[in-house]
């Protein structure tokens, strides 16, 4: 369980410095576009193109550390009626489901969109838009991941809370 609690970690630690990395580049590259739309009356589609795509790469990697620490949006009107025992089932089947999902959509579909986008350029970047959209088997392999690692967490009955206070 230590092993798999450290990979966690070394997960986490992973994606949080990627999305913080992200955030300040966007922060860096939103001022230029404001400064040269605004002051210079010269505005740049470069930018403009490399912030959409930075949000929307720190939006998935940060889809994927929200799912990972169990922190991501349910509603807890059925859960909350349950007893220990239901909500951990609950729990186990809304985590297969996750895993399903992110497995066929996000990793499947992501490849075949990948696959099928290479030959198309961005407008302004120049780079393939398969690169864009590798964003998505990225995320989508680490949701699995995270998911393989809640249900073992699930079915060995450590709660996200015990497992914060341990590390």
């Amino acid at each position: 369980m230590k092993v798999l609690h450290k990979i966690r970690k070394t997960i986490d630690l992973i994606l949080s410095s990627a999305c913080a990395l992200i955030f300040a580049a966007m922060v860096v590259i939103g001022t230029y576009q404001i400064v040269t739309r605004f002051i210079f009356r010269n505005p740049s589609t470069v930018s403009e193109e490399l912030l959409t795509y930075s949000f929307t790469w720190m939006a998935l990697l940060a889809s994927a550390y929200v799912f990972g620490k169990r922190d991501h949006m349910r509603m807890g009107f059925l859960a909350d009626k349950l007893n220990a025992f239901g909500r951990k089932v609950l729990n186990l089947i809304g985590e297969f489901l996750i895993l399903v999902l992110a497995g066929s959509v996000m990793i499947y579909g992501g490849v075949n969109i990948m696959d099928l986008t290479m030959t198309q350029s961005t407008a302004s970047l120049g780079i393939p838009m398969g690169i864009v959209y590798a964003i998505l088997p990225i995320s989508g392999v680490l949701i699995v991941v995270y998911s393989v690692l809640n249900i073992i967490d699930l079915i060995a009955g450590v709660e996200r809370e015990q497992r914060e206070v341990k590390e």
